[in-house]
């Protein structure tokens, strides 16, 4: 299947020098999963809610500031006949809901995730959400405050995060966009003089007084496509993953990402591995990855690996101009998920700390399980797309 008949030539587009503050405003009022940004007539890059969120740049600057593609990761696109798994991919590794589609050489229009998804809802049922969700998921404490919220969205690079009360039990989720309104009008705004004040101020309000509640949940069991309709349905980016048993319990998350990082899934020879802020890779290459973890997971026969999703996140301090890079190597098999993490100072270093603890936590592992049935009839299904 291509994206030919689910694309959309509606979109909201901006030129970089548009005020930050004009386009805050968009996101307030029109909703968008992305803006296209344009330089001279000509597509620059998408530009997105979580962006806004994580940067501190005021209303006054351009949003030339805030989109700057590198050449090793350049802004996102796909042709207008695209096959529907490719631009899945592509969407997951740019870290966006919407991707930008060319006709040539001219911009046609846009697809979105959801678009995607609801294209593909019917093929998800070979799927339950424990294939393919997040386990240990970042947190917080409904009595932390919203600065504490800010930091742990952009450090971990997320976008939504269950809230628990003293007690450890689930009593709502805090989202980029549950946050979107006190960061924009206030966060952005108050820096000089006593508006720095103000700032402080905010960023102390309790997660309990913008958080949503109660929270949409699933459980391992549900199907994807049950638990993508829910999305949908209630325009939601995820769901938090409770024990059946205990729906109190959070066990993990389950996104819109997630469902499109499942997309992506094939029976080629060579490992699948999927990258996340590629642009950090300095003298690391896609190739050197997935032989790197070949040669680690091939150690183990038993452990048939569905997928591989490596990210990297760079943090402010440096040592001799290299950033410290956090690395985290999350690997999907038939039997559950392991993975593993690190820091080092540059993308290499970083990634060969995680392969290092991923290899000890599979060795930690107590079983593996050969399911080739079911990996045959997920294979079938995606291949019916």
């Amino acid at each position: 299947m291509d994206i030919s008949d689910i694309a959309t030539e509606e979109f909201i587009e901006v030129d970089v020098k548009t005020r930050l503050g004009k386009v805050r405003s968009l996101f307030e009022r029109e909703n968008p999963k992305g803006i296209i940004v344009t330089r001279d007539g000509e597509y620059d890059a998408v530009l997105t809610e979580r962006e806004i969120i994580q940067s501190h740049v005021e209303d006054d600057a351009k949003v030339a500031a805030l989109v700057k593609p590198s050449r090793n990761a350049p802004a996102p696109k796909v042709e207008r006949y695209e096959d529907i798994r490719e631009t899945a991919r592509v969407l997951v590794e740019g870290g966006v809901k919407v991707a930008p589609v060319f006709e040539g050489d001219n911009l046609w229009g846009i697809v979105t995730a959801d678009a995607i998804l609801e294209a593909v809802i019917e093929n998800l049922d070979a799927l339950d959400v424990g294939q393919i969700y997040s386990d240990d998921p970042v947190t917080v404490n409904d009595s932390d405050g919203l600065g504490t919220v800010v930091n742990l969205l952009r450090e971990h690079g997320i976008s939504r995060l269950p809230v628990l009360d003293d007690s450890g039990g689930l009593t709502g989720v805090v989202t980029t966009h549950d946050v979107a309104d006190v960061v924009i009008r206030g966060m952005t705004k108050s820096t000089r003089g006593e508006r720095a004040g103000d700032t402080d101020r905010m960023l102390d309000i309790p997660v309990y007084d913008i958080m949503t509640s109660p929270v949409q949940t699933t459980t391992l069991g549900e199907s994807v496509e049950e638990a993508v309709s829910r999305m949908l349905e209630d325009d939601l980016g995820g769901l938090v993953v409770v024990d059946p048993e205990d729906d109190d319990r959070v066990v993990g998350v389950v996104t819109k990402t997630d469902v499109l990082r499942a997309l992506t899934f094939t029976e080629e020879e060579h490992m699948d591995v999927q990258i996340t802020n590629i642009s950090l890779l300095d003298t690391l290459s896609r190739e050197t990855i997935r032989d790197s973890l070949t040669d680690v997971l091939d150690k183990y026969q038993k452990m048939q690996v569905m997928h591989v999703h490596v990210r990297f996140q760079q943090h402010k301090e440096k040592l001799r101009g290299t950033p410290l890079i956090y690395s985290q190597i999350r690997v999907r098999t038939t039997d559950g998920q392991v993975a593993g993490s690190g820091e080092g100072y540059g993308a290499e270093s970083a990634f060969r700390v995680a392969l290092d603890k991923l290899e000890r936590n599979v060795l930690e592992m107590k079983s593996y399980r050969s399911d080739e049935e079911y990996r045959g009839q997920l294979a079938r299904k995606l291949n019916e797309l």
